[in-house]
């Protein structure tokens, strides 16, 4: 392994993820799904034989998308994304901010109507790529709560940094954080 590289074994399949700074004293290794189908569809597999019985799967707009996706397609469940940004077709939609630690500038979510009604009373499974201040995750649990959802779990394939020793998220692997 270099010092520009980390590799990670994630629940038994090996990646190579290039590292990035944040910041003058940190670096993080970057886990992207995007394009890798074995990946996702192994994580999405793991993660609910891990999770509790839900009825709907909820993810930021973010690289946890195919996650979301591949995790419906698997558990037959619907999933739903809080938006970046409104939609014309979003029936009154509900705003919240979060401040993550791969975004510069603070980042709003939104969930309109049409989707966040289908939370009430439901058991809700948020679905995040990594989960490292928790920022996300605060925000996405937020507007489900905003709609009167139950969420019964939140997980992602990484637990980043600190956040490995929550002993309130599923996850599949530690991620460490590179300190300068």
């Amino acid at each position: 392994m270099s010092s520009e590289y980390y590799d990670i074994n994630i629940a038994g399949l090996k990646r190579r993820l290039k590292k990035f700074p944040v910041s003058d004293k940190m670096d993080i290794a970057a886990f992207i799904l995007f394009g890798d189908v074995e990946l996702t569809e192994h994580c999405a597999k793991t993660l609910l034989e891990r999770c509790p019985e839900f009825d709907y799967i909820v993810t930021p707009e973010a690289k946890s998308i195919p996650l979301a996706y591949e995790m419906s397609r698997l558990s037959g469940k619907k999933y739903i994304v809080a938006r970046k940004s409104t939609k014309v077709y979003m029936d009154d939609p509900v705003e919240i901010s979060v401040n993550s630690m791969t975004t510069k500038s603070t980042q709003k979510l939104y969930m309109g109507h049409e989707d966040g009604d289908l939370l009430s009373g439901k058991k809700v499974l948020i679905v995040d790529d990594v989960i490292s201040t928790g920022e996300s995750l605060n925000a996405v649990s937020q507007l489900v709560k905003a709609f009167s959802g139950n969420i019964v779990a939140c997980c992602a394939p990484l637990a980043e940094g600190d956040a490995a020793e929550r002993k309130d998220i599923i996850f599949l692997e530690k991620l460490p954080l590179f300190f300068k």
